[in-house]
């Protein structure tokens, strides 16, 4: 019977789930696991937007600039330093992820003359290499973009990594979470080494901000962006972050320099001088709206803790992993995530020959909502926020029955646009 007493007594002991009903939720019959790729949306934040239309646009107008919209990128930016153990003045919000990407990848690699290569791996998120292609043709081709294969498409290439770091890489960029399977980098360790060699690491924290915990100042991580629209639950198409170590922020120059970057933006000087410190990588004017409403889920987040987070994270995925060896591994599912907890962000991937045509009946049909990724895997994101034990057993049981009853053959091959 599904659930069974177990997830019973840990939706009980959980104690988190009074912040699940703190979330927007019209069919509670829905099991939403693609938190990991756009967060359900926080009661408070249609409330928010409601206020910042009708009042700080509708009535307070262009006053509203002087009422809290022009600091909104450093006060928002300050609530993530928190969840990535960032300094206040080491976060700012702006742009888009891989606009943040191209600012800082570039920024960091004219800190870096003489030097030519530059590392990632075959697990990031192809939109980075994508930016850092860019700016490879940018620069002329001066530099060389290498990709290091996974050995499994499950583990990151870490020994590889390491035994390629030489005196001529520039910069290194990883997903501190990898999108597919969900490894987990060490941080620490892959930084300590990245520095050793003379270079320059950029983390994306897409995957791991409000996910898993984060230390980007105790690592002494030079450079980071992330996302706002997974775990933070900042909505559709919201902002990014960048983060810049303090020491190195006078050093870097934003190559798309903006109104917002300068000095005294409202002297309108026709020579663009730098702001000093972070704000400096601020271009054109802040988008108000979408910004502010990513504070309600932050405000959630830290409310939580990532401790406490984190904890519920694991257990979930050490149930769900268990679940599919008893119940989902006969019917050819296959595990594409770690086993280890402290190699696993918060998200599982499972494999299977008809993986797309399963998602379709677990959303069309099942009332499940997972997401697909190329070529076989079903995502399964753990959102510890309003994630329970018994959504996870019933999507198990609904998983088994797509393949068992041969659910998933009412399907075409054919894929939609959004997966």
């Amino acid at each position: 019977m599904w659930p069974t007493d177990l997830e019973k007594a840990l939706d009980a002991a959980d104690p988190l789930a009074p912040l699940r009903a703190r979330f927007h939720r019209t069919d509670p019959d829905l099991i939403y696991l693609d938190g990991n790729s756009l967060g359900r949306l926080p009661a408070t934040s249609s409330s928010l937007a409601a206020e910042m239309v009708e009042q700080q646009w509708g009535e307070r107008l262009i006053r509203s600039w002087n009422e809290g919209w022009f600091e909104l990128p450093e006060r928002v930016g300050a609530k993530i330093a928190r969840l990535i153990g960032a300094q206040p003045e080491e976060v700012l919000v702006a742009d888009a992820t891989s606009v943040n990407l191209f600012k800082l990848a570039l920024a960091a690699l004219r800190c870096q003359p003489g030097r030519t290569r530059i590392l990632t791996d075959d697990l990031n998120f192809p939109s980075d290499l994508y930016v850092l292609q860019g700016v490879v043709e940018l620069l002329g081709n001066q530099h060389r973009l290498e990709i290091l294969p996974s050995p499994d498409g499950v583990q990151a290439p870490v020994n590889l990594l390491q035994e390629t770091l030489d005196d001529d890489v520039a910069l290194v960029v990883l997903s501190h979470v990898a999108f597919k399977s969900g490894y987990l980098y060490d941080m620490g360790a892959v930084t300590a080494a990245v520095q050793s060699a003379g270079a320059w690491i950029l983390w994306d924290l897409s995957h791991s901000v409000g996910s898993v915990p984060v230390e980007l100042h105790r690592t002494h991580a030079d450079l980071a962006v992330g996302c706002t629209y997974k775990y933070l639950n900042g909505g559709p198409g919201a902002p990014a972050f960048l983060y810049i170590r303090h020491d190195l922020q006078e050093q870097l120059h934003n190559p798309i320099r903006g109104w917002m970057g300068q000095q005294n933006p409202f002297d309108f000087a026709l020579e663009y001088q730098p702001q000093p410190g972070l704000r400096r990588f601020l271009t054109g004017t802040p988008p108000v709206l979408s910004l502010a409403l990513i504070e309600p889920g932050v405000d959630l987040l830290l409310e939580a803790g990532m401790a406490a987070l984190r904890n519920k994270s694991v257990q979930q995925t050490e149930h769900l992993i268990a679940l599919w060896a008893e119940h989902l591994e006969p019917w050819g599912y296959t595990l594409r995530s770690p086993r280890q907890a402290a190699e696993r962000g918060s998200h599982l991937a499972l494999g299977h020959l008809e993986g797309w045509r399963i998602n379709q009946a677990l959303i069309r049909e099942l009332n499940v909502l997972p997401d697909f990724r190329a070529p076989d895997n079903i995502r399964l994101g753990v959102a510890p926020l309003y994630t329970t034990f018994t959504e996870l057993a019933v999507a198990v049981e609904r998983l088994q029955r797509a393949v068992a009853a041969g659910l998933y053959a009412r399907y075409p091959h054919q894929r939609t646009p959004v997966t």
